[in-house]
């Protein structure tokens, strides 16, 4: 189950980067300008739509999808670099190693004595 489960996420995105591609080449643009989760939403909304309808609008609602996934473009982000670095440091505390319940009573016994 999990194979067939890992293979159709493949065809998924594979499809969904198909639909990327047509919409780059019918709008003249690169397909890595195209943003992939609107291309995703945008197919996942309009199944239901493609499922419904007749033979004679399913064309033109594939034509209205393709256009519309040229009008989500991704941002320009230069100079987009991150360092690779662990940004959590060092507690001076001592990790809980038991129950909070019972840590909570020997802290209250200690500070009665």
């Amino acid at each position: 189950m999990v194979r067939r489960e890992v293979w159709t996420h493949l065809l998924a995105y594979n499809l969904i980067r198909r639909s990327i591609l047509q919409s780059a080449q019918a709008s003249g643009c690169s397909p890595r300008e195209l943003s992939f989760t609107a291309a995703m939403q945008s197919i996942a909304a309009s199944w239901l739509v493609a499922v419904l309808s007749d033979r004679s609008m399913f064309g033109v609602l594939v034509q209205t999808h393709l256009t519309n996934l040229a009008g989500h473009r991704v941002g320009k982000r230069p100079d987009r670099v991150e360092p690779r670095a662990v940004k959590r440091r060092p507690k001076p505390h001592r990790l809980l190693t038991k129950p909070r319940a019972e840590a909570r009573l020997e802290l209250l016994a200690g500070a009665s004595t």
